[in-house]
């Protein structure tokens, strides 16, 4: 159950927001195989002068953060796939894969409270995090 944040530096129409929420949500199911009704996804709009990024891209309003908050145990091989994923989707959308940046922090599944107010360390997740 990643919970994921997407960070832009411009506004964009209704529509394409939902499709930048789905097109990273669409990432993590193929690549952490996670189940496609576990959609915790937001999208943060930052003014430009709020958000600094390096003088030198081509279209700096078009700089995409991404920072994926999940459970530890996927593989290298499985967070590579996620960085392929996100960029390759995101530039049908027009964002240059060069203008994206993709962190995933591995939190312990014991310092995460889900369902109620229990550690996911102790709850049956209904898929496996080893991927």
């Amino acid at each position: 159950m990643p919970s994921t944040q997407v960070e832009v530096r411009r506004t964009y129409a209704p529509e394409t927001e939902a499709a930048i929420l789905d097109a990273v949500h669409e990432s993590l199911v193929a690549a952490f195989a996670i189940p496609v009704e576990d959609k915790h996804v937001r999208l943060v709009v930052h003014e430009p002068h709020r958000f600094a990024v390096p003088p030198t891209l081509s279209s700096p309003e078009a700089y995409t953060l991404v920072v994926v908050d999940c459970f530890a145990g996927r593989s290298v091989d499985a967070k590579r796939a996620l960085y392929r994923e996100v960029s390759r989707r995101l530039g049908v959308l027009g964002i240059p894969a060069d203008h994206i940046t993709v962190i995933v922090r591995d939190i312990e599944t014991t310092n995460w409270g889900i369902r109620g107010g229990q550690a996911a360390c102790d709850v049956d997740l209904g898929f496996d995090v080893n991927v």
